[in-house]
């Protein structure tokens, strides 16, 4: 499972309505692909439709959906949001991350 952060949730919320999104019935897409300066890196978007192997479950009132090659590399991470002048964003606390770069956008095991 993915753990939501109350601000993730809110920033996901603002961000879904303002790209035609509706957070209670759309999906936030969370996934990992290869690439990155240390070998995965994550992906995050909205999606408004569930593929055959996506796994869904809802955290904090988000609905999220995971393919099943990427939930492996993400249980138990959460999804954070980092706001301000030093902000990064979205940020990804994974407890199965070995390494992870400066940006924290990518991540080996």
């Amino acid at each position: 499972m993915i753990k939501v952060s109350d601000l993730a949730k809110k920033k996901v919320i603002e961000l879904m309505t303002e790209d035609g999104f509706d957070a209670s019935k759309d999906f936030v897409r969370v996934g990992v692909k290869s690439g990155g300066c240390s070998g995965l890196s994550y992906q995050l978007t909205f999606d408004k439709n569930q593929l055959e192997n996506d796994k869904i479950f809802e955290e904090n009132e988000i609905k999220i959906i995971v393919d099943k090659k990427s939930f492996l590399y993400l249980v138990g991470t959460t999804l954070e949001y980092s706001g301000g002048l030093n902000g990064k964003g979205f940020v990804f606390n994974n407890p199965n991350a070995n390494r992870t770069c400066g940006c924290g956008e990518s991540f080996s095991l």
